[in-house]
C-alpha cells in the first residue's frame, strides 16, 4: 500500500481553515521514471537523494555522485520538512518504489536496511556474483542509467517475456510499468489505463538491467495500488492515449544490449542516507 504523509512531497500540508486560499505550486523535487526532476503535484511514497543538487531554492545539477538512493519518509523520528536546507542533500520524491528503481535509485542501507539487504541478495542470486558492496552497486547502476560522461539516459533492449513486475518500459515515448500481463502507463497525474503486454519481441527497458535482475529474483517492489487496479480491468489504449512525459529531456535515450557485470570480489560496505 502506498504510504502517505503530510508534506510527503516536500511541500507543507495545508493548514486547517485555509482551504480557500491559493494552493502553493509544487516544488521541483519529484522524480519521473526517466530520472527527470520535475515540479508536479503527484505525491511521493518515498524520498531519496543524489547528493546536493540545489543552490538556494533552485535545482542546479542532475546528480552529485554515483550514489542514488531511495529512503523512507521518516526514520527514527527524523523528518525534514525544509526542502532547501543549505549544505544538505536535496530531498527528492518518488510516486512509488518502482518509479525510483526505473530512475536508477536503489534502497538506502541505513533507513531501509532490510530492503537494502534484500536488494543485495537478489543482485547476487540473479547475476551469479558475490554479494556486492554499496560502492560496486553504485558504480554498476551509474553505468547502466547514463552514458558515461554525459547526462544522456540509457535504455536497454530485453525480451518482453523476461520482464518481471515492477520493471518500467518505454512505449511510444511514454513510461509504463509491467504488472502481470499488462502495462500500466505512468503520467504526471499518476497511473493511467492499462494496455496488453506483448508476449514476444524486444522491449525498450528504462529500469537498469541490474535492478531488473533484482526484481526477477523476487525482490518485493512496492507498486502503487492504482497501477495494480488499472491492470486488473483491461481497457483498450490507443497509441495517441499514451501521453509523453511532461518534463523536457535534454538527452535522447540510448539503447544498449544487456551485458552481465564483471565478477568482482565482495566488499561489505554500507552507504549513508546523506549520500556521502
Amino acid at each position: 500500500m502506498t504510504k502517505d504523509h503530510p508534506g510527503a512531497d516536500g511541500d507543507p500540508a495545508p493548514a486547517a481553515g485555509r482551504v480557500n486560499e491559493r494552493v502553493k505550486a509544487p516544488e521541483r523535487n519529484r522524480v519521473t521514471p526517466m530520472g527527470d526532476i520535475v515540479a508536479i503535484p503527484l505525491r511521493g511514497a518515498w524520498t531519496g537523494n543524489r547528493g546536493i543538487l540545489h543552490s538556494g531554492r533552485e535545482i542546479v545539477r542532475f546528480h552529485a555522485s554515483d550514489l542514488w538512493i531511495t529512503c523512507a519518509l521518516e526514520f527514527r523520528g527524523r523528518y525534514h520538512p525544509d526542502q532547501w536546507l543549505p549544505r544538505h542533500y536535496t530531498f527528492l520524491y518518488f510516486h512509488d518504489e518502482a518509479v525510483s528503481f526505473a530512475a536508477g535509485h536503489r534502497p538506502c542501507a541505513e533507513c531501509r536496511h532490510a530492503a537494502y539487504r534484500a536488494y543485495q541478495d537478489g543482485w547476487s542470486k540473479e547475476l551469479a556474483v558475490p554479494v556486492p558492496s554499496a560502492r560496486e552497486m553504485n558504480r554498476q547502476l551509474h553505468a547502466e542509467r547514463l552514458v558515461r560522461g554525459t547526462r544522456r539516459r540509457r535504455t536497454h533492449e530485453m525480451p518482453w517475456a523476461d520482464l518481471p513486475d515492477g520493471a518500467f518500459v518505454s512505449v511510444d515515448g511514454a513510461a509504463a510499468v509491467v504488472v502481470g500481463g499488462r502495462l500500466t502507463q505512468w503520467t504526471h497525474a499518476g497511473y493511467g489505463p492499462p494496455r496488453p503486454r506483448p508476449g514476444r519481441g524486444t522491449a525498450e527497458v528504462i529500469t537498469p538491467p541490474s535492478t531488473v535482475a533484482v526484481l526477477r529474483a523476487g525482490y518485493p517492489v512496492q507498486i502503487d495500488d492504482s497501477a495494480r487496479r488499472g491492470a486488473a480491468s483491461l481497457a483498450p489504449v490507443r497509441r495517441a492515449d499514451l501521453t509523453a512525459l511532461g518534463a523536457p529531456h535534454a538527452w535522447r535515450p540510448v539503447r544498449r544490449p544487456v551485458r552481465r557485470p564483471v565478477r568482482r570480489p565482495a566488499r561489505l560496505e554500507l552507504s549513508r542516507a546523506s549520500g556521502r
